[in-house]
């Protein structure tokens, strides 16, 4: 009976231990309207196994939930860094940041401030 318990224990463990896959994580990435978002978040629903991708305009923070046993974070930075966005740790290839619309160009100080106090914009 003993050791019926304890094959139950260790089975039920390792069925919650098995799905416990998805991770959270964010990320500072650079970017300064709606039109990034979209491109950022694109970029990331593009990489195999995320679920979850929210850029915040304001903030810069990029929110992530993905299934670690698919991918992880350094590939979902690269994915990023790939469709012209720097992020905090990586940065963006000056071809992929030449790719951005000219609106969406956060390294140029003109652009940022003609951003500044809004929420994002389409175009």
């Amino acid at each position: 009976m003993k050791k019926i318990i304890i094959l139950l224990a260790v089975l039920v463990s390792t069925i919650t231990f098995a799905q416990n896959k998805n991770e959270k994580a964010s990320l500072e990435v650079d970017g300064v309207c709606l039109m990034c978002k979209n491109r950022i978040e694109k970029a990331c629903f593009g990489t195999k196994g995320v679920k979850s991708a929210i850029w915040d305009v304001k903030t810069h923070e990029l929110k992530l939930i993905y299934d670690a046993r698919k991918t992880n974070l350094k590939t979902i930075q690269n994915s990023v860094v790939a469709v012209g966005h720097d992020t905090k740790g990586l940065k963006a290839s000056d071809e992929a940041y030449a790719s951005v619309h000219p609106c969406c160009k956060y390294r140029d100080e003109d652009v940022k401030d003609d951003h500044k106090g809004e929420s994002g914009h389409k175009k």
